[in-house]
C-alpha cells in the first residue's frame, strides 16, 4: 500500500523537462557576456572600432539588461511568465542575429542593446516560473542547478569564445545563438506549463521603472568607466550623484503609487534581502577576480584567448562539484553554512591567485587557486539562491528573481570596475586587484554567517535531475 502511495505521489511530481529547456535558454544569456569579451580584439578590426568605443559592445549589454531586470521581473508577474519569457527569448535570438550581420560599429552597439533588453524580459520570467512550477526537494534542486549557470557560464563562455572566434570568425559568438533560440522557442509551448499571472493585475509602475532603469544605467556606467577616469574624477563623481539622485527618486515614487515596482513587501522578506546582497557581493569577487586573470594570462603571461579559456577548465569542474556537494548537504546543514563555507573557500582561492608571480606557473601558480576559488563559489551561489527565493510567494516570483538577477548583474559590474581599478596602475597590479577580492570575500564570510538566514530545504534535495 505504501508502494503505491508513494508512486503516486512520484507521479504527480513535475518533469524536469521545463527547468532543462529554461535552464539552456539561460546558459545561452550567461554565455553571451563573457563569449563576447574573447572576441573583442577581432570585432574591433573587423569593425572599425575606436579604441574608446569599444567598450560599448559590453556596456550596452550590460547597461539594458541590468537596468531592466526589475521591469522584467514584474512584467512577468502581472502579464504572463511564460509570455514574457517568449517575448525575451524572440528579442535576444533576433537581436543576436543582428549582431552576427551587424555592418558597423553603431548596428552593433545598438543589437547588443536589444539583446540586453531580452535578456532583462527573459531571466526572471524563466526563474519566477521555476519557482511556481517546482516546490519542496525539487526546488531546492532546480534553484541550485539555477546558481550553478551564473558560476560556469563566464568560464565556459570564455573558452567557447575563443574556439569560435579562432576556427571561424568573431561574427559567430553571435550567430551560435540563433538555433539554440529558435530551438527552445519552439520547444517552449510542449515543455513550459503556463502559470497564472497575478490575481491582482494592473499597469505598471512605469515612472518607478523609469527611474530605476536610469539609475542603474547611471551607476553601471560610472563604474565602467572608473577604471580608466578613476574614482575621484568629475565625471565619476558626477555619474555617482546622478545615479544616486535617480535611485532616491525611485524609492520615493515606490512608496506613493499603488502598485509599485518594488512593494514594500519586498523588503521585509529577510531571506530575499540577504540573499540579493550575498548574491551582489560574491558575484562582485567572482567577476572581478575572473576579469583579472584573464588579463592577467592573457598580457602579462602571453598566452591565447583559447588558451586562457582551457586554463578555466577546472574552474569549472570545480564549481560543479560545489553545487553537487550543495544539493547533498543543503537539507541537513542549511544555506547559512554552505554558504559561509563557500565563502570562506572563495577567499582563500583568491589569496592562492593573488600569490601568482610575474611568470608563474599553470601547475603551482594558478590551478590550485582556481580549484579553491570555483569549489567555494559552487557551495555559495546556489544556497544564496535557495535562501534568497525560500519564502518567495508565487505571484511575486517574478519580482524577487528580478531582484536577485539585479544584483548578479550590478555586481559584476562592481566588482570588475572596484578590482580594476585597485590594479590599475602603472604598472597594473594584478596581485593587489585580487588580494582585494580575497579580502572581500572574508568580510562577506563573516557577514553570512551573521545575516544569511539558515534555510532548511524537507529532505531529498539530493534528487538527481532525470
Amino acid at each position: 500500500m505504501l508502494s503505491t502511495e508513494h508512486h503516486q505521489v512520484a507521479e504527480r511530481r513535475p518533469s524536469w523537462a521545463p527547468l532543462a529547456l529554461l535552464v539552456v535558454a539561460q546558459f545561452m544569456v550567461v554565455l553571451d557576456i563573457a563569449i563576447v569579451n574573447v572576441a573583442l580584439p577581432s570585432i574591433a578590426a573587423g569593425l572599425g572600432f575606436a579604441p574608446a568605443d569599444l567598450q560599448w559592445v559590453v556596456t550596452a549589454y550590460v547597461l539594458c539588461s541590468g537596468g531592466l531586470l526589475l521591469v522584467g521581473g514584474r512584467a512577468a508577474d502581472l502579464l504572463g511568465r511564460r509570455r514574457m519569457f517568449l517575448a525575451g527569448l524572440a528579442l535576444f535570438t533576433a537581436a543576436s542575429l543582428a549582431c552576427g550581420l551587424a555592418p558597423s560599429p553603431g548596428a552593433l552597439i545598438a543589437a547588443r542593446a536589444a539583446q540586453g533588453v531580452g535578456a532583462a524580459l527573459l531571466t526572471p520570467a524563466a526563474l519566477s516560473i521555476i519557482t511556481a512550477t517546482y516546490s519542496g526537494a525539487q526546488r531546492a534542486t532546480a534553484l541550485g542547478v539555477w546558481g550553478a549557470i551564473a558560476s560556469s557560464g563566464v568560464a565556459v563562455g570564455v573558452l567557447l569564445g575563443g574556439v569560435l572566434t579562432t576556427a571561424l570568425s568573431w561574427h559567430w559568438v553571435f550567430l551560435v545563438n540563433v538555433p539554440v533560440g529558435i530551438a527552445a522557442a519552439a520547444l517552449t509551448p510542449r515543455l513550459v506549463p503556463t502559470t497564472p499571472a497575478a490575481r491582482e493585475r494592473g499597469p505598471l509602475d512605469l515612472w518607478g521603472g523609469l527611474s530605476a532603469v536610469a539609475g542603474m544605467a547611471a551607476l553601471v556606467y560610472a563604474l565602467a568607466g572608473a577604471a580608466d577616469h578613476g574614482w575621484g574624477a568629475p565625471r565619476t563623481l558626477a555619474l555617482l550623484a546622478i545615479a544616486a539622485a535617480l535611485l532616491a527618486g525611485f524609492a520615493l515614487i515606490e512608496r506613493s503609487v499603488a502598485r509599485p515596482l518594488l512593494p514594500p513587501s519586498a523588503w521585509r522578506s529577510g531571506a530575499l534581502v540577504a540573499g540579493a546582497g550575498m548574491m551582489l557581493a560574491a558575484t562582485g569577487v567572482m567577476a572581478g577576480s575572473f576579469f583579472l586573470t584573464s588579463v592577467y594570462m592573457q598580457g602579462t603571461l602571453g598566452w591565447s584567448a583559447l588558451g586562457s579559456g582551457l586554463a578555466f577548465l577546472p574552474f569549472v569542474a570545480a564549481i560543479a562539484v560545489g553545487v553537487h556537494a550543495t544539493s547533498h548537504t543543503v537539507a541537513r546543514v542549511g544555506s547559512r553554512v554552505l554558504v559561509a563555507a563557500g565563502l570562506a573557500l572563495a577567499a582563500g582561492g583568491a589569496l592562492l591567485l593573488s600569490l601568482a608571480s610575474g611568470q608563474a606557473g599553470y601547475g603551482t601558480g594558478l590551478l590550485p587557486g582556481f580549484v579553491v576559488l570555483g569549489l567555494g563559489l559552487g557551495l555559495a551561489f546556489p544556497a544564496i539562491s535557495i535562501t534568497a527565493m525560500s519564502d518567495v510567494r508565487h505571484d511575486s516570483a517574478g519580482l524577487a528573481s528580478g531582484l536577485l538577477s539585479t544584483a548578479h548583474e550590478i555586481g559584476a559590474a562592481l566588482g570588475v570596475a572596484a578590482l580594476s581599478a585597485i590594479a590599475a596602475g602603472p604598472p597594473v597590479d594584478y596581485g593587489a586587484g585580487v588580494l582585494a577580492a580575497a579580502i572581500a570575500a572574508g568580510a562577506l564570510t563573516l557577514l553570512a554567517a551573521a545575516v544569511v538566514p539558515g534555510v532548511r530545504p524537507p529532505a531529498g534535495s539530493q534528487a538527481a535531475l532525470h
